[in-house]
């Protein structure tokens, strides 16, 4: 067995989407970034990398590479399965925190492990999801971000 972490931050700004677990959320900012900026599925994609010894999510999807502007990062988070795969690993479990002021995302929790289920191949309960706010401290608590934490066990 073999445990990876990973981490994502996000500006939160005015004329993008707000892309959490593949699910877009009605918000009037969304999170800047290369790609849909999805932290969610960032931090869960170098929890994966991270588990398997391989290098992290910039390294084989790079800002710099017009293939991956603006792409959904469910895309993504299935060529890091396919990665693991060539390893001959599987996903054993998922758990990832989203820290965000708002709003709230629980009502949406359901649909992104759906997602997440779909483009690893596990069940929905092999994933968990939480969200938790930084109550008023820092760039998210000044609601001028967002971050995840992903942690990841793979067989």
């Amino acid at each position: 067995m073999r445990i990876g972490l990973g981490y994502d931050v996000h500006k939160l700004v005015k004329g993008r989407k707000l892309i959490l677990g593949g699910v877009t959320i009605p918000h009037t900012k969304g999170l800047l970034g290369h790609s849909d900026a999805d932290v969610l599925l960032h931090a869960l994609c170098d929890s994966i990398l991270g588990a398997a010894g391989l290098k992290d999510i910039g390294f084989y999807f790079s800002n710099k590479d017009a293939r991956w502007k603006n792409i959904s990062s469910i895309l993504l988070l299935k060529e890091c399965a396919a990665m693991i795969a060539k390893k001959k690993l599987k996903v054993g479990n998922v758990d990832i925190t989203v820290i965000l002021e708002e709003p709230k995302i629980s009502p949406y929790i359901d649909q992104m492990k759906d997602n997440i289920s779909k483009a690893l191949k596990i069940k929905t309960s092999q994933i968990a999801i939480k969200s938790t706010t930084s109550e008023g401290l820092g760039f998210v608590g000044q609601k001028k971000g967002c971050s995840a934490y992903a942690i990841c066990l793979l067989k």
